[in-house]
């Protein structure tokens, strides 16, 4: 799941470099942190949040393959 996030952001951004995921494992839950410039916000987060929404439904279906939840944090 991290590295499908880490892969969509980077993606997105002119410096993929900028781009840092992490991940923060819980028994039955997983926090996926991802940071990127504040200048890049607005490329990760997409016109109304919807390339946000979208890499949130994709890692939630990964995820309930898995038997967990997940959430996708853009700090």
């Amino acid at each position: 799941m991290k590295d499908l996030v880490e892969f969509i952001a980077k993606s997105l951004v002119d410096d993929p470099a900028q781009v840092k995921v992490s991940e923060v494992q819980g028994a039955n839950s997983v926090i996926i942190e991802l940071h990127v410039r504040p200048r890049r916000h607005g490329r990760v987060i997409g016109k109304g949040g919807r390339v946000a929404n979208a890499m949130r439904t994709l890692v939630r279906v990964l995820a309930a393959k898995e038997g967990k939840r997940v959430t996708l944090e853009i700090v």
